[in-house]
């Protein structure tokens, strides 16, 4: 194995069609129109040296390092900021460009600290290498590595040799004895990431990169990305880890295991330790950029609180007890047998796990079909995009985004609803705030100010602020615009929709009842406001849709996903770059498990179990008889054990304690069961009830695949031995033959070519296919072998658009005077979903507890103080935690996260649920709010039982 070194050709690729020919060094090369000098040259193989010049940002032309001579132009022009031009003869080394770069490069090094062999950087560091390469050998001016970034106290004396380093970020240090000022990190800020954190203070001499008015990192307005400190060409920007490790000597590309935009990193190693998390330039769907949970937050793979050995204990009142794993795994078969004898085979079942890959849930569904023999499997989708399939399988006839993330490069009118992009989708948020500064409009649907709304360089349009519980007025409202103004697509949906139901829909829509005027004291929404927010989507150009669990979370959200998807037909905002309808999935691999079969009803490929023709291909392949009948979902689930017919549970990578709604009525039913196997990296608090545990290991110890928001097929690469043993789809092979099977698979590209011989979308998928084209999306067959970016191109999956009614039904979850409050929920930064990975790491330095956001006017009724302990109750219980006084939400609601079991949020939620799907009602949970004088009796009496419950026998 070799450390990947990606080439880096100074400037960005041209994307014009037209090409231009010219010579350079005498060599003729051809390259799209707009493309640099300097870029030309790097692709025929001839390096030109530079320092500020990076491939992702635009030239800057600042360090005068480039420079070549162009017959026929007078001077030495910078070669990144000079575009070719047909016929354009360039020399790139010459005695005049040697002495030039020579004398350049002498400036910089008189300024620069010569400690290279103790650097962190030494063998990563341009500025070193661009000395070699200019080939000098002598510093004529000042004193040898003295440096003029000096500390002086008030009477002009110098108290230390340099500036002091910031230190304050956890993962990366700042030394501006070191910097350059060759601004890479300032452009990386601002054109990559888009925060414009970072700026150059001081003129001349005097100028050094500064996050902010004299802030340091921590208290600056970078949210640690890691793009700055990719750019950086010295030591100035450095990542911790490789100040403590050295530097890497091998890497691996594998795929993030946070959020669902599914980013490629290079995971660089010494040895069999990370040193650091590089992205990947050719990740399809990064583009070589990054968040901190991504770039930094690695840290759990490697925390003490894993566990390793497995465990078993006969009650959940026992201590745990390490066991070897076959003595772990025929107790779980053997108790599981047990219950299925007494109560019948459908009294056990299965959750897989959005985090694990495509192949390892595949074979948790197969565990529960072909050896419980029934279909009791289901996936955190249920509690998060479950009515995404329902809606737009329903109107376009598949489950799934309709667009790759490269398509909002050419949308003129982005439409956010229910979703939170810079925190919970940040790269794609990148991509998307970079879009709206080359000029693209943004409405924001959602009741909270997110930053989208208004942040540096970017603001949207419109912000709908509806109350939560009222997304189907509002798309319905918006819908009742665009056709009673006649702003519909005509050609488009006579084309390609059902031109009967079309009507149908007409005729309800414009209904005077859906008007925005008629909705306005329902909704909040000012009428004028969603006025102009319709016709802007439908009269701006390519309108592109991007939803969240703002919508999904709702007793309505599969009726929210149908309207959605109303307006992208009624526009005609369908089956081009620039448009679609696109679900931001909350986990890295939400697609992939719903892809692979683990919802109740539906078989791999989403295909419904009752269809014979469906089951006679996987009984074929498996060589058992499936049942025809749709087993239960998680809320059934807990239901039949509370009522004593379920009772035992496999969970593979999901901690539904804390996920899941109703927290009491989780525990009711998780306590109710006889076995409950836990399979994870963290004794989480479902583990609290388990009975087995046995450990998981991380996607930095395993081979497979994430299939992530754009129904990209991603490889995952083992970086390292699984420090349990095993991976996760070797646990389950082993559950599965403890209990009778006869499974012989040896490694996981052999689950998936049995993936794509049973399902359609995945045919022409394999692991000598990813490694040739890197990814691919589905789906990806005969027809379209090299996969799909965009969906419905010609025509919708299901035939013809099929537009449906969307009645606004309000939830059963009412505000009054006990609970006056609308509590919503969401997520943050720095943290990811439960919590359990980045808790472990750094980034609780930006969020160590949840905290509950107030409006000042509903603070000060209650006598509520920023920072003061409240209590959060509802009908279905009660949490305490800080309150944070802000009008980024409007009166009468509350927000909060749901990252810390300390808080247990979801002791708050009811157990109202999606019309189709049971979703959970997440989003609008009736409340009060009062002072407190810290953690409830319940919040006390949890911790209690959970210290009790992870009680580990000492090793005899």
């Amino acid at each position: 194995m070799t450390l990947i070194k990606e080439t880096d050709y100074g400037t960005p690729a041209s994307t014009s069609e037209k090409t231009v020919t010219l010579t350079i060094d005498g060599f003729e090369v051809t390259v799209p129109e707009g493309t640099s000098v300097m870029r030309a040259s790097m692709e025929t193989g001839i390096q030109i040296p530079k320092l500020c010049a990076t491939d992702m940002v635009d030239a800057f032309g600042s360090c005068r390092l480039c420079l070549v001579e162009i017959e026929g132009r007078r001077g030495t022009p910078a070669s990144c900021t000079t575009p070719v031009e047909p016929g354009m003869v360039v020399h790139t080394q010459t005695g005049r460009l040697k002495q030039l770069r020579r004398g350049v490069m002498e400036l910089y090094i008189s300024d620069h600290p010569l400690d290279c062999l103790t650097c962190a950087a030494n063998g990563d560091c341009e500025l070193q290498d661009m000395a070699g390469v200019v080939g000098l050998r002598d510093v004529r001016y000042g004193h040898e590595g003295d440096n003029h970034v000096k500390v002086r106290d008030g009477l002009g004396e110098v108290n230390a040799r340099w500036m002091p380093k910031d230190e304050t970020n956890p993962y990366f240090t700042y030394d501006p004895s070191k910097c350059i000022v060759c601004s890479r990190c300032v452009r990386a800020c601002e054109e990559v990431q888009g925060t414009f954190a970072l700026t150059i203070e001081g003129r001349g001499f005097d100028s050094r990169v500064s996050p902010g008015m004299h802030e340091d990192f921590l208290s600056s307005e970078c949210v640690s990305c890691g793009a700055c400190v990719q750019a950086c060409p010295t030591a100035t920007l450095q990542e911790k880890s490789v100040i403590e490790i050295g530097q890497p000597e091998h890497s691996v590309v594998t795929t993030c295991a946070y959020c669902g935009v599914g980013c490629s990193f290079k995971a660089e190693m010494r040895g069999d330790e990370l040193v650091r998390m590089v992205p990947y330039k050719d990740g399809k769907a990064n583009r070589g950029h990054s968040c901190v949970k991504g770039r930094f937050a690695y840290g759990y793979a490697a925390h003490k609180d894993r566990i390793l050995n497995p465990m078993i204990r006969e009650k959940i009142t026992d201590p745990w007890r390490e066991v070897s794993w076959e003595e772990a795994l025929t107790f779980a078969a053997t108790k599981l047998r047990a219950i299925q004898y007494e109560l019948g085979k459908d009294a056990i079942g299965v959750i897989t796990s959005s985090r694990c890959t495509n192949e390892e849930t595949y074979l948790v569904q197969k565990l529960t079909r072909a050896v419980f023999g029934n279909n009791n499997t289901d996936t955190c989708a249920r509690v998060c995009h479950s009515p995404t399939g329902y809606g737009l399988g329903q109107t376009f006839g598949t489950s799934a985004g309709t667009q790759d993330f490269d398509s909002v490069q050419h949308a003129d009118v982005v439409v956010v609803i229910g979703a939170n992009p810079t925190d919970g989708h940040p790269v794609f948020a990148s991509r998307l705030k970079k879009r709206l500064r080359q000029g693209a409009k943004l409405i924001v649907v959602d009741p909270r100010r997110i930053d989208l709304v208004k942040t540096p360089h970017v603001q949207a349009s419109h912000h709908l602020a509806l109350r939560p519980g009222t997304n189907v007025a509002v798309v319905t409202a918006m819908a009742h615009v665009i056709v009673t103004e006649g702003l519909f697509d005509e050609t488009f949906i006579r084309e390609r929709c059902d031109w009967d139901e079309f009507q149908d829909y007409v005729e309800f829509v414009s209904d005077a009842k859906h008007s925005p005027e008629a909705v306005e004291t329902l909704t909040g929404v000012p009428a004028q406001e969603l006025r102009e927010a319709a016709r802007l989507y439908a009269r701006g150009g390519n309108g592109a849709i991007y939803y969240g669990l703002g919508v999904t979370e709702h007793s309505q959200g599969s009726t929210t996903v149908i309207g959605i998807a109303n307006l992208a037909m009624l526009t005609g905002n369908i089956g081009r770059p620039g448009v679609g309808v696109n679900p931001l999935r909350g986990q890295n691999n939400v697609q992939g498990s719903c892809d692979m079969g683990s919802f109740p009803h539906e078989l791999p490929g989403y295909r419904h179990v009752n269809g014979q023709e469906v089951r006679d291909i996987f009984e074929k392949m498996w060589g058992v008889e499936i049942s025809d009948e749709p087993g239960l979902r998680i809320p059934n689930m807990l239901d039949a054990a509370v009522d004593g017919t379920f009772k035992g549970l496999y969970c593979q990578g999901e901690d539904i304690l804390q996920s899941d709604p109703d927290t009491r009525h989780v525990s009711a039913g998780l306590a109710a069961m006889d076995c409950v196997i836990v399979h994870d990296l963290f004794l989480n608090e479902t583990a609290n009830y388990a009975h087995v545990f046995l450990p998981g290991s991380t996607f930095l110890e395993k081979d497979g695949t994430f299939t992530n928001a754009e129904r990209r097929i991603n490889r995952v690469r083992k970086v390292m031995a699984p420090r349990n043993g095993y991976a996760d789809w070797e646990v389950t092979q082993m559950l599965a033959n403890a209990m009778g099977a006869n499974w012989s698979y040896t490694h996981p590209s052999q689950i998936m070519d049995e993936i794509a011989a049973t399902t359609p979308s995945f045919a022409n998928v394999s692991y000598e296919m990813l490694e040739q084209k890197g990814s691919v999306q589905w789906p990806c067959n005969d027809k379209t072998p090299d996969g799909s970016p965009i969906m419905h191109v010609d025509g919708f999956v299901r035939g013809r658009g099929r537009f449906i009614r969307t009645d606004y039904v309000a939830t059963d979850e009412k505000t009054g005077p006990r609970f006056p409050l609308l509590l919503t929920t969401g997520r943050i930064l720095s943290q990811y979903n439960v919590g359990a990975q980045t808790r472990r790491t750094a980034n609780v330095v930006w969020h160590a507890e949840d905290v509950l956001e107030i409006h000042p006017h509903d603070a000060e009724t209650r006598g509520v103080k920023d920072g003061d302990w409240v209590k959060l109750a509802s009908r279905s219980g009660e949490t305490a935690l800080r309150a944070q006084i802000t009008d980024r939400v409007s009166p009468g609601v509350v927000y909060t996260t749901f990252h810390h079991p300390t808080t247990q949020a979801n002791v708050i939620t009811t157990d109202y649920s999606d019309w189709a799907t049971n979703c959970p009602e997440y989003k609008v949970t009736a409340v009060q709010v009062m002072p407190s004088n810290g953690p409830t009796d319940w919040q006390e009496k949890y911790e209690e039982f959970s210290a009790l419950s992870r009680r580990i026998e000492a090793a005899e």
